[in-house]
């Protein structure tokens, strides 16, 4: 069986919408294109033109792409899905007669202006409360920060070593857009934004996400929070209210520890689920037993799987027969830099009766230090959320919250991604290239994300994963590299030794810019070369 895998094809959204001060016309900030999943089997019986229309109805009348926004040119959707071109000149000469597209002279096919907008889009907030009426939600971290188990994410980034996990490269605090946002934000910071968030911000986290995520999702759906462990922390309270204290949480194994841990300050009992190269294991998740699963389904940390479309829609089916809520990490989707990302689970969930909740930071795209992050839940579960937060109050200061709602309005959170992307890649491609040649080192594949997995050869074991962790204490404080190179030992992200697994190193991405990042790579390359 031939397949083509899942694709988010690019849509151009429109640049230009009426002013709501004015009553006139005004420029929008530029919005980078949408993102939506075209899934193209050449298997099944309907021919590829069908599917690709169909998939596109979907994303239409879903209310992932609104009435006027351009969709991509014939050639370039064809390039991207690695199909002929009259496949897509077939689809849309079908949905422009069916009346979903229209061709409009000088700016190509755009959703036909006149379509009624789809009801999933429907019943965000009101104008007068932030704009735009479509949700969504993804990543995460530690009240802002990624996942550190060794403990090295020093306070200064100055301080911190070149290749400790964790470290995002995040220079967006330090450019005019964020500048010109916070100066706003603070002369207006005598402004109370109501428990759930600022409107404004809500709205457009939504629409970024929309965007971002493919979920077309009510801005009501989104609760600001204080970051991913803030709103994990919050979920479990919410949870416990309705079915006891004595909660049991599923987290994957090796995987994120900050999360487990948090659920286990709450008071849960912890049970690990094995995962693959492909991510969390759905075939094997147990029936009677969990509350609630925190997954990381877009890229599996620490050793990277993405989870492919069948299991996700397995893990959605088993959460709606059994109950279980899903906590949906989507801790760096953002910064993928091969290939296309999959659906959100959020975007695979019904809007009303779901499972999934996403949980997000800005920690990776704009500083960790700003402790500021969404949680995004179906109607029935944001129901459960929004009292215990009203109760508890919102961590998040005004300031905070109206110069994220005005940095996301400028449109240049999207260029920041796209920037991070890059260099992400850059120094992907330098760790591939310097460890290419080294004897039992292995750099594991993977399309994204803020750090690379090293495997070290051999049979697996406690003899290799020795060796890792000896390779973590060489790596110390020398002269060049006062702070030491800060790699962890794979082993740490586990929290049972189950037999026959990885060894390896985790490294971050995220360090300096510049001589000391090349610098550190070397120094790694030859303690392992050491080694052989």
């Amino acid at each position: 069986m031939v397949h083509h895998k899942i694709h988010f094809a690019i849509l151009q959204v429109d640049q230009f919408t009426p002013c709501c001060q004015t009553g006139g016309v005004t420029a929008r900030p530029f919005r980078a294109p949408a993102e939506f999943p075209v899934h193209l089997d050449r298997a099944m019986g309907a021919p590829l033109p069908v599917q690709l229309a169909a998939a596109l109805r979907e994303v239409i009348d879903s209310g992932a792409l609104r009435p006027g926004e351009e969709v991509p040119a014939t050639r370039r959707l064809a390039g991207r899905l690695g199909v002929a071109r009259g496949v897509a000149v077939s689809a849309y000469e079908q949905l422009i007669a069916e009346g979903y597209l229209r061709a409009e002279r000088g700016r190509g096919t755009v959703v036909n202006p006149d379509l009624a907008p789809g009801s999933a889009a429907e019943g965000g907030a009101p104008a007068g409360e932030g704009g735009s009426r479509a949700g969504a939600a993804p990543r995460a971290a530690a009240g802002g920060d990624p996942p550190d188990p060794a403990g090295l994410g020093a306070a200064d980034p100055a301080s911190r070593p070149p290749l400790a996990p964790g470290a995002p490269i995040t220079d967006a605090a330090e450019r005019p857009a964020w500048r010109a946002a916070w100066r706003s934000a603070a002369a207006r910071a005598d402004r109370r934004p109501p428990a759930p968030g600022d409107p404004r911000l809500r709205a457009e986290l939504a629409e970024h996400l929309r965007l971002v995520r493919g979920t077309a999702r009510p801005a009501r759906d989104v609760l600001v929070t204080a970051g991913t462990r803030e709103g994990l922390g919050l979920l479990l309270t919410a949870l416990g209210t309705t079915r006891g204290n004595d909660l049991v949480v599923g987290v994957e194994d090796p995987g994120y520890p900050s999360l487990r841990g948090v659920a286990a300050r709450h008071g849960a009992r912890i049970v690990s689920l094995p995962v693959d190269a492909d991510g969390l294991r759905t075939d094997r998740l147990p029936s009677g037993v969990l509350d609630l699963v925190i997954v990381t389904p877009s890229h599996q940390y620490p050793v990277g799987g993405s989870l492919p479309l069948p299991r996700r829609r397995e893990l959605l089916d088993w959460a709606r027969r059994t109950g279980v809520v899903v906590v949906e990490d989507d801790y760096d989707s953002e910064l993928r830099h091969v290939g296309s990302p999959l659906p959100a689970l959020a975007a695979l969930d019904d809007p009303v009766s779901g499972s999934v909740v996403t949980l997000g930071t800005f920690s990776s795209t704009v500083t960790p230090a700003l402790a500021a992050g969404f949680l995004l839940a179906p109607e029935q579960l944001r129901a459960l959320l929004e009292p215990v937060r009203r109760d508890l109050g919102s961590p998040v200061s005004a300031v905070v919250q109206l110069a994220l709602a005005e940095y996301l309005a400028s449109g240049e959170l999207r260029r920041t991604i796209a920037r991070v992307r890059r260099r992400h890649a850059a120094r992907r491609d330098l760790i591939s290239e310097r460890f290419a040649g080294v004897a039992g080192a292995r750099v594991r594949p993977m399309s994204g994300g803020l750090h690379a997995v090293i495997e070290l050869g051999g049979p697996p074991g406690a003899a290799r994963e020795r060796e890792a962790q000896a390779v973590a204490r060489a790596a110390a404080p020398a002269p060049g590299l006062p702070n030491g190179l800060g790699v962890a030992a794979l082993g740490a992200y586990w929290q049972h030794h189950r037999p026959g697994r990885t060894a390896g190193l985790v490294l971050g991405m995220g360090g300096p810019d510049g001589e000391e990042f090349g610098a550190a790579i070397e120094r790694l390359r030859a303690i392992l070369a050491e080694g052989e």
